[in-house]
């Protein structure tokens, strides 16, 4: 062919659209993101020439590039309708892609065809020779996307966000963008652990430039009772309900806000709502799973509590939660929400598989490896009773170095635990070691020592202790 593919290659790097944004599979499940999409375009259609692309990329990972196309003809069909004197410009991320699919089909005529449009575009766009253009639209959907890849793409798409912004500092979509990426790493540090930065200001900017758009209402009540103004929050979400009973984005919001404020029946009843319009949505089975089991954890505390009701109510969490972890193994913090549950109704093998499942995946972030051995520590001391099962899963926690939350409960735990044994005259040589070993790993040397010394005294011929000691005599 008269196409040079090095050349094809290096103009297919330089196009702006899902194939160049990184956007990578591992950190997904194709099944439900291709739902969410799906659900976002029957409900939110003036989104739906971006959900097109999207859709496109995702089915290309999903290795259904037939379909792709498909979906990039659906978004090119939006675009004429919608921005019928701008369809050149609009149409700058949808030919990208078009050219990443066809040079992936091995049709590389036609893929060199959208190569040359999009570079002819920005010419005349940018009036320079190079391609790489700064339009807000395509800031937009690069955030977006990035916001719908997960908690490893947040802080990206605030960037991305951000930048923009600085040319269009009143786009109320990119406001959006910005105050709900603002959001969610606001939520991810509370979760985790990390820089808490407030994102009330962003998001009462972009209440502000979108006052008809309730999502982003939602995200400024949740923030508001974050921060123990939920009275306030509250009109916000009645407002909503009363702007858009029938949307099931704003829905699970509403209800995520009712259940925190304590008033589960009323979640559960907005949940099952917004169930019944968007059947496959991973988040609301999540969301009622966590209803049901706060139910329970809220008649166990009652003098005589109903066994059958608490028995159907532990079964329906169960259920909800299963759904979860089926259609996206990768929402991790969903199998310690199963696990945790399971013990509640004395199903402790079913737990002890689900915890045993999770962690041997290997794609955890570390911040949600700890949070598992966190979580886990607890079922083995409080369910199990076995305070020293439960140390093990607490120093497999301190063993990862990431500073986090989960980390610092460990710690507190296991040296109180190990600290009450040995002041109460029942510790073995073991469990001072241990506690050496705790100090070393949070990086207290000089108390590590002391530990490693005494358990030596104690038990003379131990190498681990010895070893350990004289790893650490040197490391000072």
């Amino acid at each position: 062919s008269t196409i040079s593919m090095d050349s094809l290659k290096t103009s297919l790097l330089k196009l702006e659209c899902h194939f160049t944004w990184a956007l990578l599979k591992e950190h997904v499940s194709l099944e439900a993101l291709e739902e969410t999409i799906l659900d976002h375009i029957t409900f939110l259609v003036q989104y739906e020439i971006r959900d097109y692309n999207l859709l496109s990329y995702v089915n290309h990972l999903k290795n259904s590039n037939e379909e792709a196309l498909r979906n990039l003809k659906k978004a090119e069909e939006a675009i004429q309708k919608r921005h019928p004197d701008e369809i050149a410009k609009r149409s700058l991320v949808t030919w990208g892609n078009y050219a990443w699919i066809y040079y992936h089909m091995e049709r590389y005529e036609e893929a060199q065809t959208y190569v040359s449009k999009v570079e002819n575009i920005c010419k005349k766009l940018s009036g320079t020779g190079h391609g790489k253009i700064q339009l807000p639209e395509i800031y937009a959907e690069k955030g977006w996307a990035l916001l719908r890849f997960g908690r490893h793409y947040f802080e990206r798409a605030r960037d991305c966000f951000e930048n923009a912004l600085q040319s269009e500092p009143d786009n109320p979509d990119l406001s959006a963008g910005y105050a709900t990426a603002m959001y969610r790493l606001a939520g991810d540090a509370q979760r985790y652990g990390g820089e808490q930065r407030p994102c009330l200001e962003a998001l009462k900017r972009a209440v502000e430039l979108n006052p008809r758009d309730t999502t982003i209402v939602a995200l400024f009540a949740l923030e508001l009772q974050r921060l123990k103004r939920g009275d306030e929050g509250e009109r916000y979400i009645e407002e909503g309900l009363q702007k858009t009973p029938d949307f099931p984005v704003f829905l699970r919001h509403a209800a995520n806000f009712y259940r925190k404020k304590g008033e589960v029946n009323k979640a559960v009843e907005i949940l099952k709502k917004a169930l019944a319009l968007t059947p496959n949505s991973v988040v609301l089975h999540h969301q009622l799973g966590l209803c049901y089991r706060f139910k329970v954890l809220q008649l166990k505390k009652t003098r005589y509590p109903p066994q059958q009701v608490m028995e159907n109510l532990i079964q329906l969490a169960i259920s909800h939660f299963k759904i979860v972890i089926d259609k996206k193994p990768v929402f991790f913090s969903a199998y310690s929400d199963l696990a945790a549950t399971y013990a509640i109704g004395k199903r402790y093998e079913e737990a002890e598989e689900t915890f045993q499942k999770v962690l041997q995946r290997n794609d955890l972030a570390c911040d949600e490896k700890q949070d598992i051995y966190f979580n886990y520590g607890h079922f083995q001391q409080f369910h199990m009773k076995s305070e020293s099962k439960a140390i093990k899963c607490y120093i497999e926690c301190l063993k990862i170095e990431k500073d986090s939350y989960s980390r610092k409960k460990c710690s507190e735990i296991v040296e109180t635990l190990l600290k009450q044994k040995i002041e109460s005259g029942l510790g073995s040589a073991t469990d001072i070691g241990t506690l050496g070993l705790v100090h070393y790993l949070n990086g207290k040397k000089q108390e590590a020592i002391e530990c490693y010394e005494e358990a030596i005294a104690l038990d003379p011929n131990n190498e681990e202790y010895l070893n350990a000691l004289a790893e650490l005599q040197l490391s000072i």
